[in-house]
């Protein structure tokens, strides 16, 4: 969590920096060998830790994210992963100088990007929807896809090189294959029916569908070795698909959101610290350097751009899904266990697997977790202004203020289920959301990743309270704001300091005052701060209501119900107040 900690506050790509923690206390340091330490429990713990983080990115996909886009991403998740099984394997072959049988079960496990590398970088990155969504599909879809195809060439290899080989021999997999994800189906269509008709009380449910997962996944093991992944899968993909479940689901989604955090960055951590120093430095020689490079700059590129000929990706984005492909996780564990049998099977050079792997891994989390960010910016495919302002509800405060922080650059959008009150926002210029805010469809029609904060300014405050309280898991505690209504909610002078932290401007500066003095008159302004001062509220009143400072780095901080502002030389202060 340090690590998670560490690249949040510096900027990085948090995979990176768990990388990095994972070699310095395992190989490098050898604080801690934790393949050793825990032993049998090593791999099972690993194993459930990657179902649970797919079941979870698995139950995030909706089906409306995928308007306009469908198309592309059917291809990218069936001929792409094709091609890019066959391009892999032709390197691994030609450039690695493995075997073609060995080349064909790593170049089906190269397929992978997965949720536990592409989410936290997209999380970072703040992309655009459209290929936000073609990147998040991919890497959730083809996850139990690439060892898979690893497995289907293993049966292969297996059968035939027996003298008697016939096709039918491979109907064991297929039909594995189909049980598995009856399996997850079955059971994702029951956990819907167990939790619409509650039959959990709301403090077990969370528990109890946590156990479910493990459950769907150890039964899809016990039918075929890797397929425990594609039956969690297909049970996360039943239960978005259920309304049932989707409506009943409360705060699970966020409990299973915090479990993916944790065990993303324990498990990628515990794989890193259990490499040896002699796979470290099998990772730089030439063949593994020049094979991922190739994986690079050929391979994925060529997967992609053959895959969506024709179809809605733009030239842009085709470039940039072209590019990102980071390797996680799952390739790091599954290879490890192809190593091992095919080791056992006579294959001697199977053992570079896991260098070959660790390679791949390292470099393209590297590579691509510095670069989305600056490539999806060079493109137009990401949100450059990041600190902007959503504001629930149209007023005349509100869209006064809103148009004021635009003309002083920080980008702000409306919302209101009323037309008519936007009206006069639109007159003005400014960017309109007409529609409910608590709706879930406003997921999908509403881009929140230029918004870092909210303010909740109807004139109704057990609505705007409803909003804080949807808004905060996205937008975060400190970055949500509601305007007090009337005198009866400022009032009390033993307000909570949670409370105070989060009711806008001050007292007396409430919905009713706001818009009285915007409709008599008042104008906002901006008053730059020439020397350092801390002012109380109280003394601000006489020029004016305060309402918000724009730091010199260009940071906002709003007004509320604390005791006092701190003010920089450089600073502007917004405040309401009489034309002079």
């Amino acid at each position: 969590m340090f690590s998670q900690w560490l690249a949040w506050r510096i900027q990085w790509p948090s995979i990176v920096i768990m990388t990095i923690a994972g070699l310095l206390i395992g190989p490098i340091l050898g604080l801690v060998n934790p393949q050793e330490g825990l032993g049998g429990l090593y791999s099972p713990i690993i194993s459930l830790a990657v179902a649970l983080i797919l079941f979870e990115g698995s139950t995030s996909l909706d089906i409306r994210e995928l308007k306009g886009i469908s198309k592309s991403v059917f291809r990218i998740v069936t001929l792409g992963a094709f091609l890019a099984w066959i391009g892999g394997s032709l390197a691994a072959h030609f450039i690695a100088g493995l075997s073609l049988e060995i080349s064909f079960i790593i170049g089906g496990l190269f397929v992978v990007t997965g949720p536990t590398v592409i989410i936290p970088m997209l999380r970072q990155a703040k992309l655009k929807p459209r290929v936000s969504s073609v990147l998040k599909w991919e890497g959730i879809i083809v996850d139990p896809v690439g060892p898979l195809l690893a497995l289907f060439a293993y049966e292969i290899i297996k059968i035939t090189s027996a003298a008697s080989f016939q096709f039918i021999d491979l109907l064991p997999f297929f039909i594995d294959f189909l049980l598995a994800i009856i399996v997850g189906y079955v059971i994702g269509i029951l956990v819907s029916l167990l939790v619409s008709k509650g039959l959990f009380p709301e403090y077990l449910k969370s528990p109890i569908i946590f156990c479910f997962v493990l459950i769907c996944f150890a039964v899809g093991e016990v039918i075929m070795h890797e397929t425990g992944m594609l039956a969690v899968t297909i049970m996360g993909l039943t239960l978005a698909r259920s309304k049932k479940y989707v409506h009943s689901i409360g705060s699970i989604g966020h409990f299973m959101e915090n479990i993916s955090v944790m065990l993303t960055s324990t498990v990628f951590i515990l794989l890193t610290a259990s490499l040896t120093r002699e796979t470290i430095m099998e990772t730089f020689t030439w063949p593994i350097i020049l094979f991922v490079i190739a994986m690079l700059f050929l391979v994925r590129p060529l997967s992609i751009w053959l895959s969506t000929i024709g179809t809605e990706l733009t030239l842009q984005e085709k470039t940039l899904v072209g590019w990102i492909a980071p390797r996680g996780i799952v390739a790091l564990t599954v290879s490890g266990y192809f190593a091992e049998i095919l080791i056992e099977d006579g294959y001697p050079n199977a053992s570079i697997l896991t260098s070959l792997t660790l390679a791949l891994v390292f470099i393209t989390v590297c590579a691509h977790g510095f670069s989305i960010g600056p490539i999806a910016r060079k493109l137009g495919l990401a949100n450059t202004d990041s600190s902007g302002v959503l504001i629930v509800g149209a007023s005349s405060f509100s869209i006064a203020f809103a148009q004021h922080l635009k003309q002083m650059g920080t980008s702000v959008l409306i919302a209101d289920t009323s037309d008519d009150r936007l009206y006069q926002a639109r007159k003005l210029g400014m960017a309109t959301y007409h529609g409910e805010i608590l709706s879930e469809h406003s997921d999908f029609e509403v881009d929140m990743t230029p918004y870092e904060t909210i303010l909740a300014m109807k004139g109704d405050a057990a609505y705007n309270a409803l909003v804080c309280q949807t808004y905060i898991p996205e937008f975060g505690y400190n970055n949500t704001f509601s305007l007090p209504i009337g005198a009866s909610q400022t009032q009390h002078t033993e307000l909570p300091h949670s409370i105070k932290s989060n009711l806008l401007f001050g007292e007396g500066a409430t919905f009713t005052e706001l818009n009285k003095k915007v409709n008599i008159g008042y104008i906002m302004k901006t008053i730059k701060v020439e020397s350092k001062q801390t002012i109380l509220k109280e003394q601000l009143k006489v020029n004016g209501t305060p309402l918000c400072i724009k730091r010199k780095n260009g940071n906002l901080v709003f007004v509320t119900f604390k005791e006092k502002l701190t003010l920089d030389v450089g600073d502007h202060l917004v405040v309401l107040g009489l034309e002079e």
